[in-house]
């Protein structure tokens, strides 16, 4: 009799890094305990649910409570690990699907899903709790006209970058450095999201810290520093290689545990569940005293981290000393 629960890597999705998100459910599977879970790859595009068998073969799923035929076996999944970048995996609609027929997962909550992926919503709601966000603004598809690309520059400045404002990928960003390209690159970011930010460009170190939290255990993994080849951290340095991505980052101890510190901040905050990653820029700025000083800027956060074997989580696994199989293992006895 088979005693081993049985995980499902949920992967796939809606968005532009769809394929990214396969390659993400592959480390996964690389990387779970094989002795302790019995592992199935399950791929959503749309409404067309698969599961991927063993023999090669993919055999559909039901919606109704995520099951799937294996040969004469049924199949009924005990736990959906979730690692879909974008929707419907990163925003809380999957979430709430799989709250609804009792499965547990291994992100947070559709609350904390749909704020972190709206970067808009989440930046100000962070403002609350006293964390440096960038200034940013909105504008919504069918009311490009409401705001002018005057008073668009007037209030966020040049260069900006102007992105998707809900969208788990890095298509449809781009550096503004002129007028002209305003108008541009907030129609291409609209391909990829209802709504677009345009955020005001903050030049510094660009870090990002990885954190999980179970019961009788917390965490924060070592801090990785971003060094792109590229204008910024496109889909190109993030996927072709064109940036250096430095585990531990080579800054100084004070600042590592300041972003460490706050990336367990934000994760009490927020009531984040599972793994999540937080991006940094760190800018100089000055004191009343006229001394620099190092202020650390949230970009966004991933709850659903890429989990590559290159990947940020994996490195800043390995350089904390840990396996990622243990790490997975926590995430997912901790909800069974």
């Amino acid at each position: 009799m088979n005693t081993k629960k049985i995980i499902a890597i949920v992967c796939g999705g809606d968005s532009s890094e769809h394929d990214v998100s396969l390659r993400s459910a592959q480390g996964i599977d690389s990387f779970l305990d094989k002795e302790r879970f019995e592992v199935f790859i399950v791929e959503i595009t749309g409404l067309q649910w698969e599961a991927h068998l063993k023999d090669g073969k993919t055999v559909a799923v039901s919606r109704e409570d995520f099951s799937f035929k294996a040969g004469r076996r049924v199949i009924h999944p005990d736990f959906a690990y979730i690692t879909i970048h974008g929707t419907p995996g990163e925003n809380g609609i999957l979430q709430g699907y799989f709250d609804l027929i009792r499965m547990p997962y291994s992100t947070s909550g559709v609350l904390v899903e749909a704020m972190t992926f709206n970067k808009f919503t989440l930046n100000q709601y962070l403002k609350g709790f006293g964390v440096s966000v960038s200034e940013s603004l909105v504008v919504r598809k069918g009311n490009e006209e409401l705001v002018t690309d005057d008073e668009i520059i007037n209030h966020i400045g040049l260069p900006c970058f102007v992105k998707p404002n809900a969208g788990g990928s890095s298509f449809g960003v781009t550096k503004v450095k002129t007028m002209d390209q305003l108008r541009p690159a907030i129609h291409l970011a609209m391909n990829e999201s209802d709504e677009v930010m345009v955020e005001a460009f903050m030049p510094g170190t660009e870090l990002t810290c990885g954190c999980y939290k179970v019961a009788g255990k917390e965490v924060v993994f070592p801090v990785t520093e971003v060094v792109t080849h590229n204008e910024f951290f496109d889909y190109d340095a993030k996927y072709n290689g064109d940036v250096d991505e430095i585990t531990p980052a080579g800054i100084d101890d004070d600042l590592r545990d300041r972003v460490q510190e706050l990336t367990s901040a934000i994760y009490d905050i927020l009531g984040c569940s599972g793994i999540i990653r937080v991006d940094y820029i760190v800018t100089k700025v000055k004191d009343d005293n006229g001394r620099e000083r190092n202020r650390i800027n949230m970009l966004e956060i991933n709850t659903t981290p890429g989990m590559t074997a290159t990947s940020f989580i994996p490195q800043q696994v390995r350089a904390a000393g840990l396996d990622i199989k243990d790490v997975l293992t926590d995430i997912i006895e901790d909800k069974l």
